[in-house]
């Protein structure tokens, strides 16, 4: 067991806290990350892993909303597009520009040139941040990628937005990181049972979900960023707000690499909605479904993969059309969708993924609803706002809580890489040389990567084949990244689970190897745990 958890589990029950947050997706790791570089007092519990529902399920894409045009929300368009500039700005080796090759079937709602004015107004509402969109005749969009079926098509376009390199959970974990690197005390796999304000601080309720250990946080302010569990954790804890959620379950298929091209292709599915195949490495990621759900909690269904399989197939120009064998991985969430109490659903889908605070002055109490990975620095900046509102001191407001390392360290890491000829490690599945990728993961981290594989290099060996992770990257995931179970190395601080079929990785023997790095004695048992819980999902 991770000692650092062990360690922050002892550390919950004598501590009072200026901030719990209740919730380690996206929305929760940007306000830990915020708050405890400026010198708040914050902790942090999830009930289960970090980024393990909604935050480790989206497309990937950080993008600006081109779709709220069509609805005419530009003032969230322009917001939404100055949030992704930041994004790319402050995480250039994360969150990087891609180019989007849309195709328009004949008989559409709009001529292919009336959308291709939306990307030129797009890319202006982006302050042209991108490279500029093309309009493509059928033909220039063949020349661009011959597997496009443009049988049916009756125009096209080339423009840009941005995607995350790395898997979305690790983008996440990467803040829950820094968080602890300020202090933040948090762990995975601690659900909040219920909280309660007692002599005008919160006391919050707590279970170890691996032991069954109950235990209180004390806390002057309490934070609800649950995700899809914002509503039923405002009525445990009887707080009412002004928002409520509303769930669209959206699905993704991973495939081998269908096309050579590194870029996006999209189309409008058979529903009328968009649709992408996105380039994941030696992979293929296509989706996605738009289907409202009741619950928070749900799974990819036959319909939901012929939907999937029968749009891709009719949209490319496969030499064997592709069907559930060819599936690796499936990724499976939902969207929550902020709506005001009494706002209608009859229009659910066209609901903005946008985000929406609630606060309670008189509770100290703040419900963060809805949300993306696009305006996740946006919330960190708002939640702190919303935290001084309280009267909580914050010692360091104006500091700087997000972004890559300056180019200073990076300049050094890239050096001292180049001069141990690191890159020559690189995996042979590997899409990127390894320099670029520990940069990218680990950050100023690297270095110490770096200096093991220097004095070992055995460190520097691939162990799980096809899964471009070294010795030393385990190594590290056991160390600092509170790994508690081994879905949560595969799945989220990793993708190998993505990438990997589940039967490819059991006859692996680098997997049982990785398993005794990250759990020492209780690896077996770990071990017979991840086949349990793959199995049940199946």
């Amino acid at each position: 067991m991770s000692s650092l958890r062990d360690s922050n589990l002892k550390a919950f029950p004598n501590t009072t806290f200026d901030v719990l947050i209740v919730g380690g997706g996206i929305n929760g790791a940007v306000s830990a990350a915020a708050l405890s570089a400026k010198g708040v007092k914050v902790a942090l519990i999830d009930k289960d892993d970090f980024a393990s529902a909604t935050s480790s399920n989206s497309s990937n894409l950080a993008w600006g909303g081109i779709k709220y045009l069509e609805s005419f929300e530009f003032s969230l368009v322009n917001k939404l597009c100055r949030s992704r500039n930041h994004l790319m700005r402050h995480y250039p080796s994360t969150v990087k520009e891609i180019r989007f090759l849309t195709s328009i079937q004949k008989g559409f709602r709009f001529h292919p040139f009336v959308i291709f004015l939306g990307t030129m107004l797009y890319w202006l509402i982006g302050r042209c941040f991108t490279r500029l969109p093309i309009y493509l005749s059928p033909r220039n969009l063949k020349q661009r990628d011959s597997q496009i079926d443009t049988r049916h098509v009756s125009g096209g376009f080339e423009y840009s937005d941005a995607y995350l390199h790395d898997n979305d959970a690790r983008f996440v974990f990467n803040f829950i990181r820094s968080s602890m690197s300020y202090g933040c005390i948090a762990a995975n796999y601690v659900s909040c049972v219920n909280s309660r304000k007692d002599q005008g601080e919160w006391i919050t309720h707590a279970k170890d979900e691996v032991t069954g250990q109950t235990f209180n946080i004390r806390s002057r302010v309490l934070i609800n960023a649950a995700g899809p569990w914002v509503d039923a954790l405002n009525k445990i804890n009887q707080q009412t707000t002004q928002y409520q959620h509303v769930f669209s379950k959206g699905i993704h298929l991973i495939v081998p690499r269908i096309t050579k091209e590194n870029k996006v292709l999209t189309f409008f599915a058979s529903d009328g909605r968009l649709f992408f195949v996105i380039p994941m490495g030696p992979k293929t990621c296509i989706g996605t479904t738009d289907t409202e759900v009741s619950e928070p909690t749900t799974r990819v269904t036959d319909s939901d993969r012929d939907f999937v399989l029968s749009n891709v197939n009719k949209m490319l120009k496969l030499a064997t059309p592709l069907t559930t064998a060819d599936i690796i991985s499936e990724r499976c969430g939902v969207r929550p969708l902020a709506r005001e109490i009494g706002e209608g659903t009859s229009d659910w889908v066209q609901l903005s993924r946008k985000h929406a605070i609630d606060v309670d002055q008189h509770a100290k109490h703040i419900s963060i609803f809805g949300g993306k990975l696009t305006d996740c620095l946006n919330v960190g900046e708002e939640i702190v706002r919303a935290v001084r509102s309280f009267g909580i001191p914050i010692p360091y407001f104006s500091r700087k809580w997000y972004g890559e390392p300056d180019k200073s360290i990076r300049d050094e890491f890239f050096h001292r890489a180049k001069l141990m000829d690191l890159d020559a490690l690189t995996p042979a599945s590997s899409s990127e040389p390894l320099s670029q990728r520990f940069w990218r993961r680990y950050g100023r981290n690297a270095m110490w990567m770096l200096e093991n594989i220097r004095e070992d290099p055995a460190k520097g060996v691939l162990l799980i084949k096809n899964s471009e992770y070294l010795r030393v990257e385990i190594e590290h995931a056991a160390n600092r990244e509170m790994v508690t179970k081994l879905q949560d190395f595969l799945r989220r601080r990793s993708k190998i689970a993505l990438v990997v079929k589940h039967e490819d990785l059991l006859r692996s023997p680098g997997l049982k190897e990785a398993c005794e790095i990250l759990f020492k004695d209780e690896a077996h048992e770990k071990f017979k745990e991840y086949c349990a819980e793959v199995a049940e999902q199946k």
